[in-house]
This record gives C-alpha cells, structure tokens and sequence, in this order.
C-alpha cells in the first residue's frame, strides 16, 4: 500500500485493509486480533472487526500532512 493510499483512507477499515497496509496476510491478522496481539487497536462491531485509520498511521509511523 502506497503512501497515498494510505493517507486516502476512512476514519475506519476492516481487518483486510490493515491488514494489506501492515504488510501481513488476512488470516494471520485475524489470529493475531483473536490472540489479542494485533498490534494496532480494533473495535469490536459485533461480527465485524473495524481498525481505526489514525491508530493505523500511529503504528506505521505516517503523519498527515496539515491542511
């Protein structure tokens, strides 16, 4: 995932956006989340698993740029 795509993200994505961003495959990320050792904060949704974009960033060390 590009920088840009990056930036051009939602305030929220699902597991297999971050998971594309971290670098990591869909299925270890959900293992990860079940572990509790994903290492960006998930929000619960009922069956759905939701990744804040700004905790996305934080992990991967990318700042907006200010507008």
């Amino acid at each position: 995932m590009t920088l840009d795509e990056l930036l051009a993200l939602p305030p929220t994505v699902n597991v297999t956006t971050a998971a594309r961003a971290l670098g990591i495959g869909v299925h270890k990320a959900y293992a990860l989340i079940k572990e509790g050792a994903f290492p960006v904060r998930t929000l619960p949704l009922g069956s759905t698993v939701k990744v804040p974009t700004a905790a996305l960033w934080s992990v991967l060390e990318v700042t907006p740029p200010t507008r």
